[in-house]
């Protein structure tokens, strides 16, 4: 029988049925056989794999020999004796499936629970067993366990009587179902007598989950509800509350307005010392002779560096970088440039080709950070000022890296150096992103509040609520910052994923059409590769899906959650690298006052720490 063609299997099912006929196959990929079964579908056969299987088992081994020498082509015109074989499979198959009886549950009067009278089953609340007593000590032993059960009116506790393996398996049930109800009611009337002799019943009384009350927040819902506010398309000065500025600052003895740059303590410096000045010392207890030697060394000089010399270090600083979150690609390319640049060069006195390799690499890490186009915020704006415009900063991002939080923080730094700040809710679709932005609003209020700026509001939301086109409220934001005297106006975006077209799309129409002065790209310190994927598909989409002749592209970036990472600063030297454009603030906390600007030197000696 050829059947033609057979139906593959997926998943493990190797049935194929046609109206009233199924047929059950076995693939044999070693001899390419093909074992087939065919019964009614009316059927159940529960041998039937069974069957197929001993078949296949029992024609394999019979015929192995024939197979190998002859191959199973030249056996197809070929007759085999196996009629007797598989009537014999068939009968033990049958045999098999008929001795499975179906199992008979037992009648009440065979089950143990029969056999115990009303009296051993009767539970007083107010009473403690002596057997419950006695097993709850036993509870570890072996010897004596729960399953000890003491037939009533015997004379002491201790008498038990012998039970059967099948008894004490049914026993534990029962006992385990007992013991935990007089648990329950033990723990009951011992709670109730601990509360009546408690000096304290009312503390006790009091539980359950309380609502938290934060430091800044309000146990008035009233206050919290927004839901009746309406949304002119005007700009709101929110109003000022009263609380602890330490809450919102931080620290206290900052200077206002100053941008304080990172810190970052190593030991570096002082091991590197130590290495160099090591060598120098056996020398001096040398005799003459070794000293006079060590002399001449230093006037000739070593010999110069080849790459077979520093690809051992070369491949050390590669994990190394890597291990601190640099994008593996960028680590790769630097140590390659790092290598062409030492190539060929004549190593100083007392100096290793480990300690060479690496102070090219930090000189390359530092230049990387440092790069040509310097982005001075303060000065820009008041070149703005000049010109009776306001300055726009725009900000863009992947979801949940802190934009608007971020955007606060610079709000703060700017009122301090004596700006106005308008702040444009263009993120209309993520649920609460203009009450965040509200709420930062009265809290930058409340810390500088209008009498300390001669009556002036120097913080104010513009908002139309959700769902509306983001590209048109910025233009209506700047347009009402320009007739009110605004020097600010910082533009939150919603957050989106870098492969979303549509959204990208948008982001670039916003750009295009109000033409911002920087565009700062918010990244968290957190991610590795992920930062150059992000990185070059937003500048990308700005450029393709830009109506401009010369798109508007990133200008500068804005590096969040600095303080989570330790020095796992790799993040930001790979956001550099790709599109060499610099690190303009750097997020390190929650509070207005944790903004810094990078600091290069600083960065490098964290990343290069062991």
């Amino acid at each position: 029988l050829l059947m033609a063609p057979l139906p593959q299997e997926r998943g493990g099912n190797n049935s194929f049925t046609h109206e009233a006929l199924t047929l059950k196959y076995k693939l044999d990929n070693q001899f390419e056989l093909v074992f087939v079964v065919g019964f009614q579908k009316i059927l159940t056969l529960t041998y039937v794999d069974k069957l197929i299987d001993d078949v296949h088992k029992e024609f394999r081994d019979k015929y192995r020999n024939e197979f190998q020498q002859k191959g199973t082509l030249g056996l197809l015109n070929g007759t085999f004796d196996f009629k007797d074989d598989f009537m014999r499979l068939l009968r033990d198959a049958e045999e098999s499936s008929k001795v499975r009886a179906p199992t008979v549950m037992k009648t009440f009067e065979q089950s143990l629970k029969s056999q115990k009278t009303v009296k051993c089953m009767i539970e007083n609340r107010g009473e403690k067993p002596k057997e419950k007593v006695k097993t709850k000590k036993n509870k570890g032993s072996k010897k004596e366990g729960p399953d000890a059960v003491v037939a009533p009116g015997k004379a002491s506790a201790g008498d038990k009587q012998p039970s059967t393996t099948g008894e004490k398996e049914e026993l534990t049930k029962d006992e385990i179902l007992q013991k935990n109800r007089e648990e329950f009611f033990r723990r009951h009337m011992k709670a109730g007598e601990k509360s009546s002799k408690s000096p304290k019943p009312e503390a006790q009384k009091e539980k359950g989950k309380k609502p938290r009350v934060w430091d800044l927040g309000s146990s008035d819902a009233k206050v919290l509800d927004y839901s009746n506010s309406g949304t002119t398309g005007s700009a709101e000065a929110c109003s000022v509350e009263e609380f602890d500025p330490d809450t919102a600052l931080g620290d206290r003895n900052r200077e206002p307005g100053r941008l304080y740059d990172l810190e970052y303590e190593s030991g570096d410096e002082a091991e590197e010392e130590k290495v160099i000045q090591n060598p120098a010392k056996p020398s001096a207890k040398k005799g003459g002779l070794g000293g006079m030697f060590g002399m001449l060394k230093g006037l000739v000089g070593s010999k110069s560096l080849a790459r077979e010399d520093m690809d051992p270090v070369l491949d050390k600083m590669k994990d190394h970088l890597i291990a601190k979150n640099v994008a593996a690609e960028i680590a790769v390319q630097l140590c390659e440039s790092v290598a062409k640049k030492l190539e060929g060069k004549v190593m100083g006195t007392f100096t290793t080709v480990t300690s060479t390799v690496k102070q090219a690499l930090q000189e390359a890490l530092v230049q990387i950070l440092q790069p040509q186009r310097r982005v001075d915020v303060l000065r820009d704006v008041m070149d703005a000022q000049r010109h009776r415009r306001p300055y726009v900063v725009t900000f863009c991002g992947v979801n949940g890296v802190g934009k608007s939080t971020n955007l606060a923080k610079i709000s703060f730094w700017l009122i301090e150096n004596g700006f106005r700040v308008l702040i444009a809710a263009c993120d209309t679709f993520r649920a609460g992103a203009v009450e965040q932005l509200r709420t930062h609003t009265r809290r930058l209020n409340a810390l500088h509040p209008p009498e300390s700026h001669g009556g002036r509001t120097m913080v104010q939301l513009y908002e139309k609520g959700y769902g509306k086109d983001a590209a048109g409220i910025a233009m209506e934001a700047i347009s009402y910052a320009r007739n009110q005297g605004f020097d600010v106006v910082l533009v939150d975006t919603a957050g989106r994923m870098q492969d979303n077209a549509p959204l990208m799309t948008a982001l670039a129409k916003l750009i295009a059409v109000n033409a911002p002065d920087l565009v700062l790209f918010v990244g968290e310190a957190l991610v590795g590769n992920e930062a150059v994927d992000q990185l070059v598909k937003f500048n990308k989409a700005l450029a393709d899906h830009s109506m401009a002749q010369t798109p508007h592209l990133i200008d500068g970036i804005v590096l969040t959650k600095f303080d989570t990472i330790d020095d796992k600063v790799g993040a930001a030297i790979s956001m550099t690298y790709i599109t060499s454009k610099p690190i303009v603030f750097v997020g390190t906390g929650q509070t207005y006052c944790d903004l810094r600007s990078l600091n290069a030197k600083a960065v490098v000696a964290a990343l290069m720490k062991a």
